[in-house]
Order: C-alpha cells, then structure tokens, then sequence
C-alpha cells in the first residue's frame, strides 16, 4: 500500500484525527506575513482544517490534495470544491501570495523534493510566502503505511535556500497532542 493508497483508505478516520490537531500558532506566523484578503494555496489539505480557517480570515484559498478520499473529506468540511492534484503535477504560475504546505510534503522523497519544490516557487508571485514543515529527524522510508521524509533544521534550511527560496525562519515545535517534533520554514520567493 502506498501513501495515496492510506489516505484514500483512512480519509475518514484521519480527517477526524487531524480536525481537533490545534496548529494555530503555526498558522497565526504564516497569516501575519501575508496581506489582507491573500490568495493562499493549501498544498496537501487533507481534512481541510487549514482551508476553513483561512477562509473563515477573509483569505482567498486554494485547496488541493493528491488522495481523492482526502479531497472527499476536505469538501464535505468546508464545503469547497477540492482539487485532486499531485504535487508533481502542480501546474500554477505566479498565483499565490502564499503556499501553505503543512506536514505534507514530508511525504515526497528527498530525490524528488526539489523538483516539487521548483514547482511550488513557480506557484508564488513574487514575495510570497511559503510555509512548509516536516517530521524532526534523519529518516526516510516507509513510516505506518506511508512515505516520510524526515529533516532537521540545518537540512530543511538548506533544501530551501537551493530552491532559491529566501528562509525567513525555522523553529522546532512539539505538538502538544502527540509529543511529535516537527521542523518548520517560513520562506519567501524573492
């Protein structure tokens, strides 16, 4: 089974996991880089939390998912149409004041990331932002029926910049819900 294959299968069960998960400090510091009423891209929505709050704060949102049954669940929450659409498919140009990919990329592999992520820059307008994290750690492989790509700071920070993004910040965050660490990026397209 791989990554899609899980989320299509456990989209009802994870949307209602991901739903109650409190990341609104992570949130609040991409929002407070953005301009009022941005256009904001949700990169991997999933249950489609993110989507609703941006929505709900005036912001004009995008959101896709690569799992049908995520897009599924997304929709049924927000009651947005969802695009269906793999990041290696990503097909905006200068769209977006913002791209939101929270814990989503983490499931593309390390040979594949910069490709994905040349396709993210080519999705902001210039000045935008990009926020993105990833589980803390050295591993990758398959992780309870998924792809994960784990990074540290000095290895985020540094895949970002050869992306020819400018990073603004990384932090480390423990969820208090899971006691999961987890590395974060906010970086902008110069």
């Amino acid at each position: 089974m791989g990554t899609l294959d899980f989320y299509d299968s456990e989209a009802e069960r994870y949307a209602a996991l991901t739903l109650s998960a409190d990341v609104s400090d992570v949130r609040d510091r991409f929002i407070m880089m953005l301009p009022r009423g941005a256009s904001v891209l949700d990169l991997g929505c999933g249950s489609g939390r993110d989507t609703f709050a941006f929505s709900r704060l005036g912001f004009e949102v995008t959101p896709v998912d690569g799992s049908r049954g995520m897009c599924a669940q997304a929709e049924r929450y927000t009651g947005m149409k969802v695009r269906n659409l793999l990041f290696e498919d990503l097909d905006y140009e200068e769209e977006f004041d913002g791209v939101w990919a929270h814990a989503s990329l983490l499931h593309v592999s390390s040979a594949d990331l910069p490709q994905v992520l040349s396709l993210v820059r080519r999705s902001l307008k210039k000045g935008g932002m990009f926020f993105t994290c990833f589980k803390k750690g050295d591993f990758e492989g398959e992780r309870e029926g998924r792809m994960y790509t784990d990074m540290t700071s000095e290895s985020l920070r540094e895949l970002l910049e050869d992306c020819g993004f400018s990073v603004k910040e990384v932090w480390e965050r423990t969820a208090a819900e899971t006691g999961v660490e987890w590395v974060n990026a906010l970086s902008v397209k110069d």
